[in-house]
């Protein structure tokens, strides 16, 4: 290949358009608990997080809810991931070994969020969210009561979830999309010290804690009983006015090690004694390699 700025800018290109495709077909599961928000800004404030309007009987005045000061701040940040395409290799024809290198880099761009929503859900025994209390706790406050919503527990960590609503467990909060930038002229700095050229991936965005009353965590061992604990804790919380919020858990979140007790608690006609199995298609399952 004879090496110009005309075909370095062909070459980019399609290294462009490898990395959309891959981006686009690549699945994402996050999205499933978390609730995607546009930032515009620096950083985000969620100064709505734990209020919940019901609709009551009008008498009187109209009851307004107001927000509460919780003010829970998302703040962006920037990721990136970097490769070289070496000259030596263009000139030799040598170019279809980077095709697979720029596919993984739309494809982990794609699925970068995930460990970010992750690292938020393995964290949650220990992180605060909006009311200051770690996202799983045994006494959120609200109103008059303490409710909890983890199991404890010295196991390897699963979750239950409240997934199908418009509010989700966590936030993934984007500042600017991901996008394939090249440093590809043949009188760059780079280019001329060590005949290569430079392509990188960046996006700016950050994830949070959203509400804690749609997700239950536990590390106890993954059984009916500790199953049925999650599923009346989250179903029994209330909103300020002790009315009760309606939550029916709908995904059970766990590691691949635990995929078998998952689908003996969600899947299987049956338990172990033979007896019909009452857990029985109550929450979908997503066994979830991040969480390794």
């Amino acid at each position: 290949m004879i090496v110009n700025q005309e075909t370095i800018t062909a070459l980019s290109k399609s290294f462009r358009t490898l990395f959309l495709e891959a981006h686009t077909s690549t699945v994402s599961k996050y999205q499933k608990f978390s609730m995607v928000v546009s930032s515009s800004t620096r950083h985000n404030v969620y100064a709505w997080l734990g209020n919940f309007p019901m609709l009551q009987e009008w008498v009187g005045d109209r009851v307004i809810s107001a927000l509460k000061a919780h003010n829970f701040t998302i703040t962006n940040k920037s990721f990136q991931a970097a490769v070289e395409v070496d000259r030596d290799d263009l000139e030799d024809d040598n170019v279809g070994v980077y095709g697979p290198l720029f596919e993984m880099l739309g494809r982990g761009a794609k699925l970068h969020p995930e460990k970010l929503a992750a690292a938020l859900l393995k964290g949650g025994f220990d992180q605060p969210c909006y009311d200051g209390k770690s996202f799983f706790a045994t006494d959120h406050p609200i109103g008059d009561n303490a409710y909890s919503n983890t199991g404890g527990g010295s196991g390897e960590a699963w979750f239950l979830l409240c997934a199908d609503l418009p509010i989700k467990p966590l936030i993934f909060q984007i500042r600017r999309q991901p996008e394939l930038v090249s440093q590809d002229k043949p009188n760059d700095e780079h280019a001329f010290l060590r005949k290569k050229y430079r392509h990188g991936v960046d996006y700016r965005g950050n994830a949070g804690y959203g509400l804690w009353q749609l997700a239950y965590g536990s590390r106890q061992t993954l059984d009916a009983a500790a199953y049925a604990t999650a599923r009346a804790s989250i179903m029994s919380v209330h909103n300020d006015a002790g009315d009760p919020l309606n939550l029916i858990p709908d995904l059970l979140v766990v590691p691949p090690n635990l995929e078998a007790a998952g689908r003996k608690l969600l899947l299987a006609e049956y338990d172990s004694a033979g007896a019909t199995n009452v857990w029985n298609g109550t929450a979908d399952l997503l066994v979830w390699p991040c969480l390794s």
